[in-house]
């Protein structure tokens, strides 16, 4: 029996798949939330800052994505049959070292706490605290004997944190203002964040059975998984409207082109059975809706200081 080949070089083309740049956006549109959010409430917002918070934000998603591919594939549980994108599973598809992807991981999280010192430094301890909770989540999302995205919460956590304490940490960031109304503003980007997830793991209920995961889609089945899907779909387009109207009612003029250009994007999410062999249209499909839908609400956000007179 020959001996198996040495493990190729993680090369610059690996690591930014491992990174996962179509998933970018559950980092990017909470940041955006917050910035609009900020821009409205506040004289002014620094460009320089913003854009610290956005790169500090990719970090930890891109890190979230590689400690996720890295733990499951140590545990066996991604294979070449999963009906994914090749892109989307690095340590299955090509010959790379897991040991490399897990320093790239934790190479991601360094970066941005480095990139935090700036962040603490202008707005104090504050987003400091919240980002590290965000990383310990990060790392127990994948790591450990039962993993966060193993278990039924794991759509509510992503959630939770990626959709709503990084708009958070980044509104007290640009403003200096702890508002705990910022997680009301950022009921949208919780749940888009959070059906990322649940899309994931509807089209992977099969393969989670056989793996031994315990997630939501797993305990309530494909059928009822999907009504609850649709549920939260529907919840999501009336939040932005709710919040709009509430707090930032100039903005409604926006409301009627969300619709307009979202619905297409939003009807063939729905008619998407949720099945492993439609899995990669449907995380395209969520993705395309995530970004449709926050760059609306961003926009209505920042509109409600425009004057409107008939």
């Amino acid at each position: 029996m020959s001996a198996p080949a040495a493990y190729g070089k993680l090369t610059l083309r690996l690591a930014l798949q491992l990174a996962a740049p179509h998933t970018w956006p559950a980092a990017i549109l909470p940041v955006f939330i917050a910035v609009a959010a900020a821009a409205v409430t506040t004289p002014s917002i620094s460009v320089l800052m913003t854009c610290v918070l956005l790169i500090i934000c990719i970090l930890m998603q891109s890190a979230v994505n590689t400690f996720n591919d890295y733990y499951d594939y140590v545990k066996g549980a991604d294979s070449a049959d999963d009906n994914v994108d090749p892109t989307d599973a690095v340590l299955v598809y090509n010959n790379v070292n897991p040991r490399s992807a897990l320093a790239l991981a934790v190479g991601f999280l360094v970066a941005a706490f480095m990139l935090g010192a700036y962040v603490i430094w202008v707005a104090g301890w504050i987003p400091l605290t919240i980002g590290a909770v965000g990383a310990i989540v990060v790392v127990l999302y994948s790591a450990g004997k039962t993993p966060i995205s193993y278990v039924p919460i794991g759509e509510v956590v992503s959630g939770l944190v990626m959709g709503g304490l990084i708009p958070l940490a980044c509104y007290q960031a640009l403003t200096a203002i702890f508002d705990p109304r910022v997680l009301l503003w950022a009921v949208p980007t919780i749940l888009g964040v959070g059906l990322i997830m649940f899309t994931n793991n509807t089209c992977d209920l099969e393969k989670d059975v056989e793996s031994g995961r315990r997630t939501l889609s797993v305990l309530l089945g494909r059928k009822r998984a999907r009504s609850l899907y649709h549920g939260v779909v529907f919840a999501w387009v009336v939040a932005i409207a709710a919040l709009v109207a509430a707090f930032f009612a100039q903005g409604l003029v926006v409301l009627p082109f969300m619709l307009l250009a979202s619905y297409p994007l939003i009807k063939a999410l729905l008619d998407n059975p949720l099945a492993p062999q439609t899995r990669i249209g449907a995380m395209a499909q969520v993705c395309s809706v995530n970004i449709a839908l926050g760059a609306f609400y961003g926009a209505a956000i920042l509109a409600s200081t425009v004057d409107l007179v008939l």
